[in-house]
């Protein structure tokens, strides 16, 4: 079988599982969600870059001397509900920034992470807000940010005792954003989008 290099040797409506992906030699970003073909939106906008590159500097300055890592796409994140690490088994892979040093192995993050961030493009404002929404809550993802470069806002969910996701707070002026996965740590709203 020849490999698959292009996306049109897909079948976007078939399932596939993360040891189907290791094998795919694309150039293009995917992810996996539910098994399904997920293409990512194509190279972010500077603005989108300038944000990321923001909220990392805080993480990192925080984290630094620290067991906690910081992780950013490209970087498989495989998330399964009580099934093995086993590659077969293993249906969505998604590419978020993340934190959380016990899940780590030399291929990414196996598990839900404590924290993602997701930055909408104007390509995947419904992936993130609902689509990944859902399956983040679903896996038990603790925190989860989604930053809206255009409004300058970030919005805050945390996941109560009975696996939901509450609102935290939505920013949108200048003051400090709590981390409930680092209680330490706070990240100023400014910093976020400085230069934006």
């Amino acid at each position: 079988m020849a490999p698959i290099t292009q996306l049109s040797q897909l079948d976007l409506s078939r399932r596939y599982t993360y040891a189907d992906y290791l094998s795919w030699q694309l150039t293009e970003w995917v992810e996996l969600i539910r098994g399904r073909v997920r293409l990512m939106s194509p190279a972010p906008k500077r603005q989108h870059q300038d944000i990321t590159l923001n909220i990392e500097f805080s993480i990192m300055q925080f984290l630094r001397g620290k067991s906690c890592k910081m992780y950013h796409a490209p970087f498989d994140v495989r998330l399964a509900r009580a099934t093995p690490n086993v590659d077969a088994s293993v249906e969505t892979v998604v590419q978020p920034d993340i934190c959380d040093p016990q899940k780590l192995d030399e291929r990414g993050c196996f598990g839900a992470p404590d924290w993602i961030i997701e930055i909408l493009s104007p390509g995947n404002v419904s992936r993130d807000t609902k689509e990944k929404f859902d399956l983040y809550e679903e896996v038990g993802v603790r925190e989860y940010w989604i930053v809206t470069p255009e409004q300058k806002n970030v919005v805050v969910y945390l996941l109560s005792d009975e696996g939901r996701y509450e609102l935290r707070g939505e920013f949108y002026t200048p003051g400090l954003i709590p981390v409930a996965t680092l209680p330490e740590l706070q990240i100023a709203w400014a910093e976020v989008f400085e230069g934006v």
